[in-house]
């Protein structure tokens, strides 16, 4: 797992818990996360869970890759500081790639748009000259 570091995967199921408990849900057809955004400015941590309804162990483990590899290809546009459980669909296995990359960019975008600072109003200025 060269290109999943355990710097950006989360480990432990009490991390997975939290991000569930703590977190905000986002689903669409193909999959359904959840994020939370953690102390601290490091990289987006990733988890990936497959539930045995979707399959013989050879089934879940092709769809979590599918989506992993998805995600792996768009890590580096993925906010800092966020925590992200990935909960796939049986549907992922059997939609084009570009369908899975289309979901994923969706994704990106609401959490891009979550972490833009909101703009502040700047002070009004006086334009008015008065003669002194």
């Amino acid at each position: 797992m060269a290109d999943y570091p355990k710097s950006v995967r989360i480990l432990r199921p009490q991390e997975f818990r939290q991000t569930y408990d703590e977190g905000t849900k986002y689903s669409c057809s193909l999959f359904a996360v959840f994020y939370r955004r953690r102390e601290g400015g490091e990289a987006a941590r990733f988890g990936f869970t497959c539930p045995r309804g979707l399959g013989k162990a050879t089934v879940r483990n092709r769809i979590k890759r599918r989506l992993r590899e998805c995600v792996r290809l768009r890590r580096e546009r993925f906010p800092l500081s966020f925590d992200l459980v990935f909960n796939p669909r049986k549907a992922l296995l059997d939609v084009p790639w570009s369908e899975v990359e289309r979901h994923v960019e969706k994704l990106l975008q609401r959490l891009e748009s979550q972490t833009k600072p909101v703009p502040t109003e700047p002070a009004p200025c006086d334009t008015s000259s008065s003669p002194s």
